[in-house]
């Protein structure tokens, strides 16, 4: 048997490159009884049936280091968090999910901020003010801008990333620019509402030619937590993390609580009041679910 990775499942086949080629082939029944699917990034052995040496079939899925419900993904590695700098404007509320996402999927996020030739002045130097003592990687890409593309490359290779985002940020143009062979279609921002269209129609694997492979996602506007309580978001901000030994009580979850240190650092500007907000409202969404 041969090993591959699946890099695209429609109507049942599943197209499996093995190195040199595409193999498109059937899942045995076994899956099915043991309610397992193939997902795109599932590391497979097949058999090439004799008949065809370009067809055959899944008889092997190996275990999988992570799973993403939104988009059905396996073993991704890291998550390309984009947003565009306007057009449409960022929500800094969405980019904090899918920050929790990635810790949530074991993924190593990289925040990007796409059409950086639209940024007006200082609004470079607020965005990363916004994640001041984070730790988290950003980056700021356009199509038109060749040295942010190579940054892009160096971060994207010998991995299977996954971009992330709203519609509209530009996740097909931009991989597009990275390698112009994707031939992925790109939508138009509606100047009517400033949204995108979904111009994604299914969740496909594209390798990259200078090593690894990418998932563009079909473009989203909401995304909802599962399994966070309201104790346990404070761990999903590091720079809270990093802020809230000194707080009064050991279970403060720095929301109305007295000698709160987060509120403290928030007000001494070490952390950045968006992401505090953002905090908040994550941690009154939870508490209001637990009234249902």
């Amino acid at each position: 048997m041969i090993e591959g990775i699946i890099t695209k499942g429609v109507g049942g086949n599943y197209y499996v490159d093995i190195g040199n080629k595409i193999i498109e082939c059937r899942a045995r029944g076994l899956f099915r009884l043991q309610n397992i699917k193939p997902l795109v990034g599932d590391i497979c052995l097949i058999r090439i049936t004799e008949e065809d040496e370009n067809s055959g079939y899944i008889e092997e899925i190996k275990e999988r280091t992570n799973e993403i419900k939104r988009p059905p993904v396996a073993n991704a590695q890291q998550l390309l968090i984009i947003f565009a700098v306007k057009n449409p404007q960022p929500s800094f509320l969405l980019l904090d999910k899918l920050l929790i996402a990635a810790e949530l999927n074991n993924l190593k996020p990289v925040i990007c901020f796409n059409k950086a030739d639209l940024a007006e002045e200082g609004q470079k130097e607020y965005i990363q003010n916004t994640f001041k003592n984070t730790g988290y990687k950003i980056i700021f890409t356009s199509k038109y801008n060749e040295d942010s593309l190579q940054e892009l490359k160096s971060i994207l290779k010998d991995k299977l990333n996954v971009f992330s985002g709203p519609s509209g940020v530009g996740k097909s143009s931009i991989m597009n620019a990275v390698q112009p062979d994707f031939y992925l279609q790109t939508g138009e921002i509606s100047e009517k509402l400033k949204r995108g269209k979904h111009t994604t129609r299914h969740v496909e694997i594209f390798k990259l030619s200078f090593g690894g492979y990418a998932v563009d996602t079909p473009g989203f506007s909401s995304f909802e937590l599962e399994g966070i309580d309201e104790y346990a978001l404070k761990n999903y901000y590091p720079e809270i993390v990093k802020y809230d030994e000194g707080c009064k009580f050991l279970d403060c979850i720095h929301y109305k609580e007295p000698d709160c240190a987060i509120k403290e650092a928030v007000n001494n500007n070490l952390i950045s009041k968006v992401r505090y907000d953002s905090y908040i409202k994550l941690l009154e969404q939870i508490k209001s679910n637990k009234l249902y």
